[in-house]
C-alpha cells in the first residue's frame, strides 16, 4: 500500500497520549509491562521517562512527539510490515507516518514476546 499526504497528516494530528493506553492495554494482555513499553519508546525516541510522561500528559500530537524526538540511529534497521505497509518502502516525505509505523513495529514485536535485546536493534559487529 502507498502512503498518501492525507494519511500522513491524519497520523500527524493524532494525539499520542490517547493512543499510548491502547498500546499498553495490548501489551499487558500479552504479559508485558508498562516499563517494557516505555523502554522501547525511550530507545526509539531518545526521551527520558520524565519527558515521555510529560508528553503523554500534555496530549501532544504525533507530529510534536516525533519532531521533539532524537530518533535512534539504528531506526533504519526496523523493517517489516505494519498495518499493510512495508516500513522500508514508506517514502521519506512521509517521515511522521514512517516513524509511527517503526515504533508500532517495535511494540508489535514486544507484544509477540520477542526478546528485548532483539527489539532494541544493535549494530552488527
Amino acid at each position: 500500500m502507498k502512503v498518501t499526504a492525507e494519511k500522513n497528516e491524519k497520523v500527524a494530528n493524532m494525539v499520542f497520549g490517547t493512543i499510548y493506553p491502547l498500546y499498553l492495554n495490548r501489551l499487558e494482555k500479552n504479559g508485558r509491562t508498562k516499563e517494557e513499553l516505555d523502554q522501547v519508546i525511550k530507545w526509539f525516541t531518545g526521551y527520558d521517562q520524565e519527558t515521555l510522561d510529560a508528553l503523554i500528559d500534555e496530549k501532544v500530537t504525533y507530529r510534536t512527539f516525533f519532531q521533539k524526538a532524537k530518533i535512534h540511529k539504528n531506526a533504519d534497521m526496523i523493517k517489516g510490515v505494519v498495518c499493510g505497509y512495508r516500513i522500508e518502502e514508506i517514502e521519506d516525505e512521509f517521515e511522521i507516518y514512517k516513524q509511527c509505523r517503526q515504533m508500532e513495529k517495535l511494540i508489535d514485536e514486544l507484544a509477540k514476546g520477542r526478546k528485548m535485546e532483539k527489539i532494541l536493534r544493535k549494530e552488527k559487529k
